[in-house]
């Protein structure tokens, strides 16, 4: 038998949690919070986009087509890059060091879950001329994440103003 008392029920989370990121290729949708030990999220790739080709030196990664079609570009064991078009019902895992990039051949989504976002995204091309992501980056947008959940709360509750759209910094 279990003892249920063991369990620090102060950490219970029954709210529900979303975090839309506007992106130049789409958007995310993040569905975990900031402080779990793994992160789940919906990629939305608009047709004909792509996202940077990037490699991450602390973050796996696997990624699953929900909707739409896509092609993984991925370094395959011998150092070259192949291009997979990604197939239903499948995972398709990215390691670290991995070079690898999302290319939309249509509107698609895909179910993403992988290690908390630490260490840094080096984006070795990137269509949209953005820096490398990095911890520092992702910190500050935090910061402007938890004051927008703070305004919202306060909104909710009739003591603020209306909110402006997330300007991200990556």
């Amino acid at each position: 038998m279990i003892d249920l008392n063991q369990f620090d029920k102060s950490k219970f989370v029954n709210t529900p949690y979303i975090l839309k990121v506007e992106k130049p290729w789409g958007y995310e949708l993040i569905f975990t919070q900031a402080n779990l030990p793994y992160v789940g999220k919906i990629l939305h790739i608009n047709a004909g986009k792509r996202l940077s080709l990037q490699i991450h030196d602390k973050k796996e990664e696997t990624g699953f087509i929900v909707s739409g079609r896509c092609n993984l570009i991925i370094e395959n064991t011998r150092g070259e890059m192949e291009t997979i078009e990604m197939m239903p019902n499948n995972g398709y895992t990215v390691k670290i060091g991995q070079r690898h990039r999302y290319q939309a051949i249509t509107d698609c989504d895909i179910f993403e879950v992988s290690t908390p976002e630490i260490g840094t995204t080096y984006r070795l091309e990137d269509d949209y001329k953005r820096p490398d992501e990095t911890e520092n980056l992702r910190a500050q947008e935090r910061n402007i994440v938890d004051e927008l959940n703070q305004s919202r709360q306060e909104i909710a509750s009739g003591k603020g103003k209306k909110l402006k759209s997330l300007k991200t910094l990556r």
